[in-house]
């Protein structure tokens, strides 16, 4: 086995210290795999299999006692050994020492800082923007896998979030949620379904099943970059597909500014960003139609630990009272979208989440200027159900409809509840505010007409109110945001 220079395990109890001892692990071992697989493309014969680790952070207690702390993470469930392996400390680098900061404040234990036995994917040691693997023929692209490691599904899958992973004897318990593997899986996933680089995410995210939201946002995007800061908010650049970057007016280019190009095709979930220097700004995706979508893209962006997801879209209204146009604010879901049924039961609930309610809701009022009576003729608070099944109308019997009401459902779509349980499932804070677009069930369908004019009335207004919304949860602590709902008995460390 042909392995770069081992460095032993150090402890640490100085967080920035112990961050800087994995950066540097992940360096050597990036370095070594990218140097040797240079060789290996240019026609270099390698005799021995390759090999590098990820590093890794472990650390051990012996006592329930932890300092008190009002965050639901930061500290592990009870005594013994909690480890977790580690990437992209250039993506991830104060999200860790955040992590390490609160093990050492809660724990007074030191942070134990190593190289994992979890061998680095060759595919994940490289660029985005470098395809060096292009030029080799068929026959060494079989050879690779006899010298190189490949993407191990079986290190990939979500048995920590799920609540079904059980270490072996002597075996670690997990410090995180996902281990380094699943993380670099879904960064790679995620360039793939929306055209943007990992580093451009935002930690406040919108989610939406309709273009139109999407070319109200990137017209709101381009009108701040064009005016000079003023002082309201920090937005520096809006990035769109292809990492097409756009600084605001006043701010200095970037030394990756150029490497941006359009796609000629949009990917299958564009999404685009509002990026502020903390992280904090917005990031809206178009997830399209349809709850397999809905997972999809929330799988791989949960990696990411955002502090909050927000569904925006459309939704049929099922009570006669509704108009279109009115709002539903989701404080319940009804799950028949069927794509999560093995990894969360449907018999799981999906709890509100006070935080996030009362911003949607404050958003509303402030967007709208109504309060009151006036505020509650425009929206609705109840339960969303969300199916698999986009012409469900047409099922015999009427059976949609008697479950729906049993339910007491107020609108029905085809993402909200599958965004919302995934939230629960990843504890990534969650909500969804809809706008009732039809109503089947009252005879009320959209038509060309129809809609185009209630497009135009109500995108504006409703994009606004999810980005008022973020501006609100922006303000609160993290331990008012990371909701205590979401964690479960033998919870993980890191948030």
């Amino acid at each position: 086995m042909l392995n770069p220079r081992f460095i032993p395990p150090q402890h640490f109890d100085d967080p920035a210290a112990a961050l800087a001892q994995v950066r540097s692990i992940y360096d050597q071992a990036i370095g070594f795999l990218r140097e040797v697989f240079l060789r290996f493309v240019a026609g270099e014969d390698l005799p021995e299999r390759v090999r590098a680790c990820y590093p890794f952070v472990r650390v051990h207690t012996g006592t329930v006692a932890r300092a008190d702390t009002r965050l639901p993470y930061g500290f592990v469930s009870g005594p013994g050994t909690y480890e977790t392996t580690m990437t992209r400390p250039d993506l991830f680098g104060a999200y860790y020492q955040e992590q390490f900061r609160l093990l050492l404040a809660n724990h007074h234990v030191s942070l134990e800082i190593g190289v994992s036995r979890q061998p680095i994917p060759m595919h994940f040691a490289f660029a985005e923007h470098e395809r060096i693997e292009g030029a080799m023929s068929t026959e060494r692209r079989l050879l690779m896998r006899d010298r190189f490691d490949l993407p191990d599904l079986g290190a990939m899958d979500d048995g920590i979030a799920n609540g079904t992973f059980e270490p072996g004897p002597g075996e670690p318990q997990p410090l995180a949620l996902f281990t380094a593997p699943r993380v670099d899986y879904s960064l790679h996933r995620l360039r793939h379904y929306t055209g943007s680089a990992a580093e451009h995410f935002q930690n406040f995210v919108l989610f939406t099943n309709y273009q139109f939201y999407i070319d109200e946002f990137v017209r709101l995007g381009r009108e701040m970059m064009a005016a000079a800061a003023d002082g309201r908010d920090e937005y520096v650049c809006f990035i769109e597909p292809g990492n097409v970057i756009t600084r605001r007016t006043g701010h200095a280019a970037g030394p990756a500014d150029d490497a941006g190009a359009a796609p000629p095709r949009l990917p299958q979930m564009p999404a685009y960003h509002l990026v502020r220097e903390d992280r904090a700004g917005i990031t809206m995706v178009n997830i399209g139609v349809g709850p397999a979508n809905a997972k999809t893209i929330t799988d791989h962006i949960a990696v990411l630990r955002p502090h909050a997801w927000i569904m925006l879209g459309h939704c049929a209204g099922l009570r006669n009272t509704q108009q279109l146009g009115d709002y539903v604010l989701a404080h319940g879901y009804v799950r028949e979208d069927h794509v999560l049924d093995e990894d969360l039961p449907p018999w799981v609930p999906i709890p509100p989440l006070a935080e996030v309610q009362v911003a949607l809701e404050a958003a509303v009022a402030e967007v709208t200027q109504l309060q009151g009576y006036d505020l509650k003729r425009v929206m609705r608070t109840g339960t969303v159900a969300s199916t698999d099944n986009r012409n469900w109308e047409l099922l015999p019997h009427r059976t949609p409809m008697r479950r729906f009401s049993q339910s007491r459902a107020i609108a029905l779509d085809m993402e909200s509840a599958t965004i919302a349980a995934n939230g629960f499932r990843f504890r990534v804070p969650y909500g969804t505010l809809l706008c009732v677009s039809d109503k089947p069930l009252h005879g009320e369908i959209k038509l060309p007409g129809m809609a185009n004019e209630f497009y135009r009335e109500r995108i504006h207004q409703h994009l606004r109110i999810g980005m008022r919304a973020i501006d609100l949860l922006r303000r609160q602590r993290p331990d008012q945001l990371h909701s205590r709902k979401l964690r479960s008995f033998a919870e993980v460390a890191f948030q």
